[in-house]
């Protein structure tokens, strides 16, 4: 919930061949490092292939040597993949799979088989600040995708980090590092035309003013998201019931939106200043927010963002710090009303439809401070304090149905009035403590060990410990254990929605918990050939998820119990030839739920990825990405048969220089058009949308670009 300032040392700029940022690219080889030297003491450009990474520990890390399991993907990566949203960019990360949720079609980044409805087990930081929503703890369900030209890498743990990061880093974190004055070179103005009415374009633009360097990223797309069909809805199975015909299925799911997106970051040596604007409109409902089609109910939706840092160096020996302020604004609210069900629902109680149209506002400014301590003998303590305040404020409602779900005969502005608003306006507080020590007990053996004491004013206090030991077996083989714990406090959602024709609250939840325990080995056989194996095992108590029961209406949040999982993930990079680059992974995952003894769905058991980038000349660049998806099993209450496998294929031609400064991008996505799904939730006594969430079928994207 809190964040740890990432970077803590501003890293000075050094030349290409060394690194750029964090670890954007590869190092390479110039010596051989023998069996007697200490991994750690040889310097960075050293230690062959590997990337440097900054989330697994807090400090910056070889990424073979970092205390989680860690992936970065950098911004020459995106490019080189075609991607034009976050999503398509997560989903090839081994162990992480992302489908959407029921709620707002939000997306859900599914890390190892880890998933409820609102996805808040999974912790998204931008420049390391939770974009966390005390409403939902996710990342709110009128997100509306989000676009990739200001993104310089993204780092991503798969498993805990609440030691680091608190609630909400439980099944994976995902750190987006924007694009600053130092990674924007010059001017680049550009434009994308696709399928489905997709229209948009971007600027870059990084100054050097006054010893002050400035960087703005500005990004706007139009959509209508992409028109499968959904054949049956909640509304078909209630005509049935009826005897009516007020279903809108079969019907488009509706995923149109309009995206404006905008970076500003100006620093020197010692502060850096950061504001964001992420603005979505027109942004359609998917399935409808009750699984009912609604091709006219429209929201909008936006996040304001501004950071301060300052760091001290060497303010004593050995001693660096940083402090960082920062202020997070959240707005969902509908443009027009929500249709819950349409018109002539429920036998015709509701000639014009169940209009239920909720909105909110949120506020979280966060304080933080951090420092690293390197004056001990063998020794790195990495210690912070800090405290976030949110308010949840504005909270309205617009709807035409009583608290007991009666018609009101029209549609009623309710937000003043406590008895009916969807939810209260709530406030809260959070205090924490962690502290890390970094130890090199032994020749080439780290151990990094840490706690984190998180204290809320609406919830309690909750204590989680981690621990990574660490042993560069040889010059090219790395093997790590790693355990963490992580927990969720229940999100405002959770605890006190009411009068919602969706879901209902409960106040007597607790916090999830989850321990996790892994083994890791790497292997730099040659420059050319990388490979890595993870196995993990994890235990989950009093996971939140939303439980139908007799006596009340909606489903109802629950502690739905324990459950178990185990796993693998194996990944491996080769470059065949100067000009050929192949990487390829495979993530496999078996959830079960301990008081039914069933294995957990709505997530694949298997998966695998496999991309070459093929230079065919100086100056462009092939590339061809395969994503194959496992059947995904049901929960044990559905007995519809698992969502089928698909098999995905993605071709990418690009060049920076068609003319000087001039770039060009082509694309196909979903080569050959597969009939991809995302599994539907499952309610008594039938799935609301029996053939679940239709995906994009074959998209073309073309870009253009100007560099000056």
């Amino acid at each position: 919930m809190h964040h740890l300032l990432l970077p803590l040392r501003r890293v000075t700029p050094r030349p290409l061949s060394l690194q750029m940022g964090l670890g954007a690219v590869f190092f390479v080889v110039s010596g051989a490092v023998t069996a007697e030297d200490s991994l750690w003491d040889i310097p960075l450009e050293e230690l062959g292939q590997i990337r440097v990474v900054s989330i697994a520990s807090g400090t910056e890390t070889p990424l073979d040597k970092a205390a989680a399991v860690t992936s970065v993907i950098s911004a020459d990566d995106i490019a080189a993949m075609g991607a034009t949203d976050l999503d398509q960019v997560l989903e090839t990360v081994p162990g992480l799979h992302v489908n959407h949720s029921d709620q707002g079609f939000s997306p859900k980044y599914v890390f190892r088989g880890i998933s409820t409805s609102n996805n808040a087990q999974a912790l998204l930081l931008i420049n390391g600040i939770p974009t966390t929503t005390m409403m939902y703890g996710n990342r709110g369900n009128a997100w509306g995708g989000m676009p990739i030209k200001a993104i310089d890498r993204i780092e991503v743990i798969r498993g805990p980090g609440s030691a680091l990061y608190g609630a909400d880093a439980y099944s994976g974190v995902i750190n987006i590092l924007t694009k600053g004055p130092e990674s924007i070179d010059g001017q680049t103005v550009g434009g994308r035309l696709a399928s489905n009415n997709t229209r948009g374009g971007w600027l870059e633009s990084g100054h050097e003013i006054g010893g002050l360097a400035l960087g703005v990223v500005l990004e706007y797309q139009t959509t209508d998201g992409w028109d499968d069909i959904i054949e049956r809805d909640a509304q078909t199975g209630l005509d049935e019931a009826f005897g009516t015909s007020a279903s809108l299925a079969p019907g488009s799911v509706n995923t149109g939106v309009d995206q404006l997106d905008a970076r500003f970051e100006i620093e020197d040596d010692r502060w850096t200043l950061r504001a964001g604007v992420q603005d979505r409109s027109n942004l359609e409902t998917g399935p409808g927010l009750a699984q009912a089609l609604d091709p006219e109910g429209q929201y909008s939706s936006r996040r304001l963002n501004l950071d301060y840092s300052y760091r001290w160096t060497d303010m004593v020996e050995g001693l660096d710090a940083e402090a960082r302020v920062s202020y997070f604004n959240i707005t969902q609210e509908p443009e027009n009303d929500i249709l819950l069900y349409p018109a002539g629902a429920f036998g015709g109680d509701f000639p014009d439809g169940l209009i239920g149209s909720p909105g909110y506002k949120e506020n979280q400014v966060r304080l933080d401070l951090s420092a690293v301590y390197r004056g001990f003998r063998d020794h790195q303590i990495h210690t912070g304090i800090g405290t976030l305040w949110a308010d949840l404020y504005e909270v309205t409602e617009h709807k035409n149905f009583n608290p007991d779900f009666s018609p009101k005969g029209r549609v009623v502005d309710v937000s003043e009035n406590p008895d009916e608003v969807w939810m209260p306006e709530e406030d809260r507080t959070n205090y924490y403590l962690f502290v890390q020590d970094e130890w090199k007990l032994a020749q080439n053996w780290q151990l990094v060990s840490g706690l984190r004491f998180d204290d809320y004013s609406d919830f309690g206090s909750t204590i989680n410990p981690r621990a990574a030991l660490i042993w560069a077996t040889t010059d090219t083989i790395t093997t790590k254990l790693l355990y963490g714990r992580a927990f969720r406090a229940p999100s405002l959602n959770e605890l006190y929605v009411a009068t919602n024709p969706v879901y209902s609250g409960n106040e007597e939840l607790d916090a999830e918990t989850v321990d996790t325990y892994e083994i890791g080995l790497s292997h730099q056989v040659t420059p050319r050939l990388f490979y890595a194996l993870n196995l993990f095992y994890y235990e989950i108590d009093d996971l939140i998820s939303a439980v139908s029961i007799s006596e009340v209406i909606a489903p109802e949040y629950q502690n739905a119990g324990k459950r178990t999982g185990r796993g693998g993930e194996f990944e491996v990079s080769f470059d065949a030839l100067d000009n050929l680059a192949l990487k390829a992974n495979y993530a496999y995952q078996r959830a079960k739920d301990e008081r039914t003894g069933q294995l957990v769905g709505d997530a694949p058991n298997h998966q695998v990825y496999a991309r070459a980038d093929w230079s065919v000349s100086s100056d462009w660049l092939l590339s061809s990405q395969v994503n194959w998806v496992g059947e995904q099993k049901r929960t044990a209450a559905d007995q519809r048969d698992p969502v089928a496998d698909y098999t995905t294929v993605d071709i990418t031609l690009r060049t920076e220089d068609l003319l000087p400064g001039l770039g060009i991008s082509l694309s196909v996505t979903n080569l050959f058009n597969e009939d991809v799904r995302d599994p539907s939730p499952y309610a008594q006594p039938s799935a609301p949308i029996p053939n679940d969430f239709p995906m994009p079928g074959r998209r073309l994207v073309g870009e253009l670009s100007y560099t000056f």
